[in-house]
């Protein structure tokens, strides 16, 4: 199943009536990442009031939140909301607060704790993962023009590229149309270029549009 997450870890802040808001949002594939992260956020601000967090994990489909303090529901909930919402897996955020002395109400803090959290998912880079195939293809120079301009017809991505005595292209090409592009090289090169499937993974096509 495809999914979406995040490259790298990513922070942004804002303040609602002089309570500081800054919301942390980080890569993690298990709940001992998720804990770690967390763990350091609240030892970066051991003076903050309040460090609420939310988590989904792909991996037995683990998902926690927590208000930390804030009156139940308002805090970690609409955090968790905000990842649901857009679709994310394998992260967590964490929105530490510092308290500025004036009282939001529950709907407030809703609001706040949701913007921050969606402040922070804006500041990362979402990466589209898809159930994809490497393959290598080799192939003459005569035959390297056209299947350059076939394998953009399959959203393929090319990750490296070869050129000596023979062409090699290690390409990324979605797994349900690998065995048409393979039918394709073969027909397309009457059977002169080569092409070995490296295995199956999860990679980033984000770069394409209109999958």
């Amino acid at each position: 199943m495809n999914y979406l997450t995040i490259s790298a870890p990513a922070k942004d802040s804002f303040i609602e009536k002089r309570s500081e808001f800054i919301g942390y949002i980080a890569p993690v594939t298990t709940n001992e990442e998720a804990v770690a992260f967390i763990d350091s956020i609240r030892s970066e601000h051991r003076k903050a009031k309040h460090n609420v967090y939310a988590y989904i994990l792909r991996k037995d489909n683990i998902s926690r939140y927590s208000d930390d303090g804030e009156p139940q529901g308002t805090a970690g909930m609409p955090v968790y909301d905000v990842l649901k919402k857009r679709g994310l897996t394998d992260v967590c955020v964490v929105v530490t607060r510092y308290f500025g002395g004036i009282l939001l109400g529950g709907g407030g803090l809703v609001r706040a704790y949701s913007h921050a959290a969606s402040l922070a998912c804006d500041a990362a880079s979402v990466m589209d993962m898809r159930l994809c195939h490497k393959l290598r293809i080799v192939t003459d120079y005569g035959m390297y023009g056209k299947l350059s301009y076939m394998l953009p017809n399959y959203s393929t991505i090319t990750v490296n590229s070869e050129f000596g005595s023979d062409v090699i292209l290690d390409i990324l090409v979605l797994s349900e149309k690998k065995d048409a592009l393979i039918s394709d090289i073969i027909d397309v090169s009457n059977g002169t270029a080569s092409v070995a499937d490296t295995g199956e993974s999860y990679e980033d096509f984000s770069s394409l549009k209109n999958l």
